[in-house]
Protein backbone atom coordinates (compact mmCIF):
# COMPACT_ATOMS: atom_id res chain seq x y z
CA UNK A 1 0.00 0.00 0.00
CA UNK A 2 1.25 3.33 -0.50
CA UNK A 3 1.61 5.89 2.07
CA UNK A 4 -1.23 8.44 2.37
CA UNK A 5 -0.29 12.42 2.50
CA UNK A 6 -0.26 14.31 5.83
CA UNK A 7 -3.73 15.23 6.18
CA UNK A 8 -5.89 18.16 7.76
CA UNK A 9 -6.66 17.01 11.67
CA UNK A 10 -10.29 16.06 11.49
CA UNK A 11 -11.21 17.24 14.94
CA UNK A 12 -10.56 21.11 14.93
CA UNK A 13 -10.34 21.66 10.89
CA UNK A 14 -6.48 22.64 11.24
CA UNK A 15 -3.55 22.06 9.58
CA UNK A 16 -1.59 19.27 10.73
CA UNK A 17 2.19 19.59 11.40
CA UNK A 18 4.09 19.42 7.69
CA UNK A 19 0.87 19.62 5.87
CA UNK A 20 0.00 21.55 3.04
CA UNK A 21 -2.23 24.79 4.03
CA UNK A 22 -5.77 24.10 3.38
CA UNK A 23 -7.57 25.97 0.66
CA UNK A 24 -10.03 26.79 3.06
CA UNK A 25 -9.89 30.20 4.55
CA UNK A 26 -10.22 30.32 8.27
CA UNK A 27 -13.68 32.53 8.56
CA UNK A 28 -15.54 30.10 6.32
CA UNK A 29 -17.35 29.15 9.35
CA UNK A 30 -18.20 32.46 11.32
CA UNK A 31 -21.68 33.88 10.78
CA UNK A 32 -22.42 36.48 7.60
CA UNK A 33 -24.79 39.04 7.33
CA UNK A 34 -26.91 39.87 4.15
CA UNK A 35 -24.46 41.84 2.56
CA UNK A 36 -21.77 38.96 3.22
CA UNK A 37 -19.36 40.92 5.77
CA UNK A 38 -18.53 38.78 8.78
CA UNK A 39 -20.71 39.70 11.99
CA UNK A 40 -24.48 38.10 12.45
CA UNK A 41 -27.81 40.43 12.53
CA UNK A 42 -29.69 41.27 15.89
CA UNK A 43 -33.07 39.81 15.91
CA UNK A 44 -36.10 42.12 15.82
CA UNK A 45 -37.04 41.13 19.16
CA UNK A 46 -33.47 42.96 20.42
CA UNK A 47 -32.52 39.68 22.05
CA UNK A 48 -29.04 38.43 21.09
CA UNK A 49 -28.09 36.11 17.91
CA UNK A 50 -28.33 32.15 19.13
CA UNK A 51 -24.34 32.30 17.17
CA UNK A 52 -23.65 34.70 19.84
CA UNK A 53 -22.12 37.74 17.89
CA UNK A 54 -22.45 40.99 18.57
CA UNK A 55 -24.11 44.14 16.55
CA UNK A 56 -21.81 45.81 13.95
CA UNK A 57 -22.59 48.98 15.28
CA UNK A 58 -22.01 48.40 19.20
CA UNK A 59 -25.29 48.42 20.54
CA UNK A 60 -25.64 46.38 23.56
CA UNK A 61 -28.72 43.84 23.77
CA UNK A 62 -31.33 44.04 26.75
CA UNK A 63 -31.84 40.57 28.06
CA UNK A 64 -35.31 39.36 27.96
CA UNK A 65 -36.91 37.61 31.29
CA UNK A 66 -39.87 35.49 31.08
CA UNK A 67 -42.02 34.91 34.23
CA UNK A 68 -41.16 31.45 33.53
CA UNK A 69 -37.76 31.92 34.10
CA UNK A 70 -38.29 34.39 37.41
CA UNK A 71 -40.48 30.83 38.48
CA UNK A 72 -38.36 28.49 38.02
CA UNK A 73 -35.32 30.59 39.84
CA UNK A 74 -37.38 31.40 42.65
CA UNK A 75 -38.92 28.09 43.02
CA UNK A 76 -35.08 26.80 43.17
CA UNK A 77 -34.23 28.20 46.45
CA UNK A 78 -35.61 29.09 49.78
CA UNK A 79 -35.28 32.69 49.63
CA UNK A 80 -33.68 35.03 46.97
CA UNK A 81 -33.12 38.81 47.89
CA UNK A 82 -33.75 41.56 45.66
CA UNK A 83 -30.47 42.05 44.52
CA UNK A 84 -29.76 38.94 43.66
CA UNK A 85 -32.98 38.81 41.14
CA UNK A 86 -31.23 41.71 39.57
CA UNK A 87 -28.25 40.28 39.14
CA UNK A 88 -29.22 36.93 37.84
CA UNK A 89 -31.00 38.81 35.22
CA UNK A 90 -29.28 41.22 34.73
CA UNK A 91 -31.50 43.62 35.47
CA UNK A 92 -29.55 47.09 34.98
CA UNK A 93 -31.15 50.37 36.56
CA UNK A 94 -30.85 52.62 39.11
CA UNK A 95 -29.77 51.81 42.72
CA UNK A 96 -33.21 53.47 44.08
CA UNK A 97 -35.17 52.27 41.41
CA UNK A 98 -38.95 51.01 43.00
CA UNK A 99 -42.22 49.72 40.75
CA UNK A 100 -45.07 49.77 43.18
CA UNK A 101 -47.21 46.36 41.99
CA UNK A 102 -50.86 46.28 43.48
CA UNK A 103 -51.19 43.21 45.90
CA UNK A 104 -55.05 42.67 48.18
CA UNK A 105 -56.18 46.50 47.73
CA UNK A 106 -52.74 48.18 48.56
CA UNK A 107 -49.60 48.41 46.77
CA UNK A 108 -46.02 47.15 47.24
CA UNK A 109 -42.76 48.05 46.19
CA UNK A 110 -40.54 45.98 44.18
CA UNK A 111 -37.08 47.13 43.58
CA UNK A 112 -37.00 45.79 39.90
CA UNK A 113 -37.99 47.50 36.24
CA UNK A 114 -41.66 48.02 35.37
CA UNK A 115 -41.23 44.86 32.88
CA UNK A 116 -40.02 42.19 35.56
CA UNK A 117 -41.95 43.81 38.45
CA UNK A 118 -45.05 43.14 36.59
CA UNK A 119 -44.58 39.42 36.20
CA UNK A 120 -42.99 39.38 39.52
CA UNK A 121 -46.52 40.78 40.94
CA UNK A 122 -48.66 38.33 39.14
CA UNK A 123 -46.66 35.16 40.57
CA UNK A 124 -47.44 36.53 43.93
CA UNK A 125 -51.21 38.07 43.28
CA UNK A 126 -51.25 34.08 42.05
CA UNK A 127 -49.85 32.68 45.08
CA UNK A 128 -47.05 31.03 43.46
CA UNK A 129 -44.53 33.34 45.33
CA UNK A 130 -44.66 34.19 48.77
CA UNK A 131 -42.28 38.12 49.88
CA UNK A 132 -40.61 39.82 53.07
CA UNK A 133 -41.03 43.40 53.66
CA UNK A 134 -38.29 45.32 54.79
CA UNK A 135 -38.28 45.67 58.32
CA UNK A 136 -36.35 49.10 59.03
CA UNK A 137 -37.81 51.12 58.17
CA UNK A 138 -41.43 50.30 58.13
CA UNK A 139 -42.44 50.28 54.54
CA UNK A 140 -44.28 48.27 52.33
CA UNK A 141 -41.14 47.15 49.95
CA UNK A 142 -40.25 43.78 49.24
CA UNK A 143 -36.60 42.32 50.60
CA UNK A 144 -36.91 39.14 49.38
CA UNK A 145 -39.36 36.88 47.56
CA UNK A 146 -39.40 32.77 48.40
CA UNK A 147 -41.22 29.97 46.80
CA UNK A 148 -44.75 29.27 47.73
CA UNK A 149 -44.95 25.07 48.00
CA UNK A 150 -48.60 23.60 48.01
CA UNK A 151 -49.65 22.12 51.27
CA UNK A 152 -50.02 18.23 50.61
CA UNK A 153 -53.73 17.26 52.10
CA UNK A 154 -54.37 14.14 53.59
Amino acid sequence: MDALPPRPDARDGRDAPGAAPSDRAPDDRAPRSADGSPGGTAPADGTAPADGTAPADGAMFEPTTTASQLRRFIKSRPWVPMHELRRRFGLNGGDDDMTGVEYQGGRIFLGLPAREAAMLGDLIRHGEVGFELVHDPDCPAVAGVFPMRPVARP
